[in-house]
């Protein structure tokens, strides 16, 4: 039998609720290590999309260390191995088989600094399309690379020099640069490594702005070092401490109402 179209579009909602129901990506258990030293004990926790999820914590906590677990870019590290278990839509990210190129395709990361490949404006939108076969026209690659400096809201500002080196550019909009080229290439989920912290207050008001409109779309993971930027852009925050996740919930209960003394002492300033 043929559904209404209120029918329909209740059916449609209840999906989409489903699916925010269901974590992007489950940690279970997770420690990782250099060598001998552990770097993060036991960890568990679980990132859905449609959230903001901050990470916070004094320097040296673990809490970078986890998130680039988070799309094995500690595989990089030849000291590092991650014990537990990771999982993205249900599926182990540290089985053997994972193509952990097609991975940080679906788990794209944007760094401290801003990092744009020294080429053009273009090319560093279209590399990513090109190496993952997303584009079968420069048509297509065109409309590509519109949509993501679009989304990264630079395209106003840059449509008009493309052609141009994208290390030209200043330093907040070489930040979004880079988070135009991680959305080129259709991830799932954005790891962001304290994005702000090499750029002044104006870019740093543009960056969170953007990520609030883009996590409409994304599962968003964020290191900060700033509590006053977790408050403001995240829905969900962990606070780590000394390897250890100490408290895991919504941001608005971890910043009025922990339930952690350590929490607590962090929070208002006690150590960190």
């Amino acid at each position: 039998m043929k559904m209404t179209m209120p029918e329909q579009n209740t059916a449609e909602a209840t999906t989409q609720t489903a699916a925010a129901a269901k974590p992007k990506i489950s940690a279970h258990g997770v420690s990782v290590f250099y060598g001998d030293k552990k770097a993060i004990d036991d960890v568990s926790i679980d990132v859905h999309t449609r959230y903001v999820t901050a990470f916070i914590g004094p320097s040296g906590c673990g809490k970078s260390t986890f998130l680039r677990s988070l799309n094995r870019m500690n595989d990089t590290i030849a000291s590092a191995r991650v014990e537990g278990e990771i999982l993205l839509d249900g599926e182990d990210i540290y089985r053997s088989r994972m193509d952990v190129v097609q991975l940080r395709a679906r788990v794209g990361m944007v760094f401290q600094k801003p990092n744009p490949f020294p080429k053009s404006i273009y090319e560093n939108i279209a590399y990513g399309p090109r190496i993952h076969g997303l584009a079968s026209s420069k048509a297509e690659m065109d409309r590509i690379v519109e949509e993501s400096l679009q989304r990264a809201g630079l395209w106003e500002e840059v449509k008009d020099r493309l052609a141009d080196s994208g290390t030209a550019l200043s330093g907040g909009q070489q930040q979004r640069l880079c988070i135009a080229r991680a959305i080129a290439v259709d991830p799932e989920v954005i790891l962001m490594d304290e994005p702000c912290s090499a750029l002044d207050p104006i870019a740093t008001a543009r960056i969170e702005e953007l990520i609030d409109e883009l996590r409409g779309r994304y599962a968003i993971v964020i290191v900060t070092h700033s509590m006053q930027q977790a408050a403001r852009v995240s829905q969900r925050t962990a606070f780590f401490h000394m390897g250890k996740m100490v408290e895991y919930g919504k941001t608005s209960d971890i910043f009025t109402n922990p339930r952690e003394e350590r929490t607590k002492d962090y929070i208002t300033g006690r150590y960190g």
